[in-house]
């Protein structure tokens, strides 16, 4: 499957915002660790699909941390949506 270049610019996107989460010192490093695994897991070769599942997972499991603040749960949420339209 030929991933489409809006495709493209998205999770790049998704990568940029992540980065950004990751690079904040006020989210929990456990959270950051698992970002960067998030990250890593976008930029594998490997079909679109099957990354973005798997990056939809993390970021679920991210989001219910109880250590996260509000404001950076909902960052995780607006990828997580950005993410399920590529689905």
């Amino acid at each position: 499957m030929n991933k489409m270049p809006e495709q493209i610019s998205e999770v790049d996107a998704v990568i940029n915002h992540l980065s950004e989460i990751h690079e904040d010192t006020t989210v929990p490093r456990n959270v950051r660790l698992q970002i960067q695994n998030a990250v890593g897991t976008l930029k594998e070769e490997a079909e679109l699909l099957i990354k973005v599942n798997k990056v939809l997972n993390e970021l679920d499991e991210i989001a219910r941390d109880t250590n996260l603040q509000s404001y950076t749960r909902i960052q995780i949420w607006n990828v997580m949506s950005v993410l399920e339209k590529l689905q």
